[in-house]
């Protein structure tokens, strides 16, 4: 599986920590920005950027996540892709992260970096890149429908 990140100055360092910890793990990341921290940087480029791999890609094998101040704006950017549903988490319950997986088949994870810290931050990827897809005919139809708007 490839792991595209991407980040605004909002959720740079957050980003560069979630690149070390998924390097370790051996996982196959692929940074599409920022490149350095730089104030008032417009995150909607990065979000595309990471969103449109994810749209290239698909088979499952390529996910993204994308993370901002609230994780708000960076997801509506990336839901205007086709294929891509995002998802947003900014802390709190586990159930949001799994529900988003099993139910939505969500692609990218989009992370309020304002809102949680490092440490929860890789639990809730480690369980977000871990939890499959349930496959229920009902779950599968709705995002048919989701992917079909146009």
């Amino acid at each position: 599986m490839q792991i595209i990140l991407a980040a605004d100055h909002a959720g740079y360092e957050l980003k560069e920590e979630l690149k070390s910890f998924l390097t370790s793990k051996g996982m196959n990341v692929l940074d599409v920005g920022a490149h350095e921290l730089k104030d008032g940087d417009d995150y909607p480029v990065y979000m595309a950027a990471a969103a449109l791999k994810v749209a290239e890609d698909l088979t499952g094998e390529t996910r993204a996540i994308i993370v901002g101040g609230s994780g708000q704006g960076e997801a509506m950017v990336a839901n205007r892709f086709p294929g891509v549903r995002a998802a947003v988490w900014y802390g709190g319950s586990d159930e949001i992260i799994r529900l988003s997986r099993q139910h939505n088949d969500a692609n990218i994870l989009s992370i309020g970096a304002r809102f949680t810290d490092v440490a929860t931050a890789k639990q809730a990827v480690e369980l977000w890149l871990t939890t499959p897809f349930s496959g229920d005919e009902r779950h599968a139809r709705r995002n048919a429908l989701i992917d079909a708007i146009e």
